[in-house]
């Protein structure tokens, strides 16, 4: 009961005392900066700072773990954060940004990304990614489902994300790719049934632009069913 005592005292006591303490320093650590610099630590300090939560100088007892993590979270480039104090008197912000698989350049909706759980995220103007980009007349509503299971289907495919540099939406929502290599367009349709698409236009490719030449054509049409369809130059 004595130990038991000293131990609940002693708790009490480190806790009293530590609401006294001064925070000497803010740290905001970026865990997957590596990947991506959407975020930088001077943004997160910026922010709290607006909101009048900067710790350094206040003692533990003023600060507001909770309020801080959650103005950090305001920030929609910030997919998850934690804020803790030390035991040597600093307060440590651990952030993960948001991973995009996709950009949308849109004539409806201005520019964004989708991030890989399927939500909208703005861009940033600091930093860029490497992700396949849509171009057109796109909603939200196309760039989280249709647009973003084929953006997922390129990033599985190695290859095939190699190949396409574009798709482009027109206003009747049929989708057209812009090759890396060749100067022409595939007209793909709608989206649906996309790999059998291209796997037709692979068997085009090795039985009929490898032999008559990659110039010939100015589009390629995939979206009749059993038929490619060319439109020569």
């Amino acid at each position: 009961m004595l130990v038991i005592g000293y131990l609940i005292f002693s708790a009490n006591y480190f806790r009293d005392s530590s609401r006294n303490q001064l925070c000497e320093s803010f740290e905001v650590v970026i865990k997957d900066s590596v990947k991506t610099q959407f975020v930088l630590s001077q943004d997160i300090v910026n922010v709290v700072k607006r909101y009048d939560l900067y710790p350094v100088g206040k003692t533990f007892g003023e600060i507001n773990t909770l309020a801080i993590r959650d103005t950090i979270l305001t920030n929609k480039l910030v997919e998850s954060a934690e804020v803790y104090l030390t035991p040597g008197g600093a307060i440590v912000a651990t952030i993960h940004q948001r991973d995009p698989v996709l950009r949308i350049v849109s004539n409806l909706k201005g520019n964004f990304y989708v991030d890989e759980d399927r939500q909208i995220m703005p861009v940033s103007s600091s930093f860029a990614v490497y992700v396949p980009i849509a171009t057109g007349e796109i909603d939200e509503e196309l760039a989280q489902n249709e647009l973003y299971d084929f953006a997922m289907f390129l990033h599985r495919n190695p290859d095939w994300d190699a190949w396409v540099e574009q798709i482009v939406v027109q206003n009747n929502r049929d989708v057209e790719l812009i090759p890396r290599v060749g100067d022409f367009r595939i007209i793909m349709g709608s989206l649906d049934d996309y790999p059998a698409k291209l796997s037709k236009f692979i068997r085009f490719v090795d039985e009929g632009l490898n032999v008559v030449g990659w110039n010939r054509y100015s589009e390629i049409n995939l979206k009749y069913e059993n038929q490619v369809v060319c439109t020569r130059k």
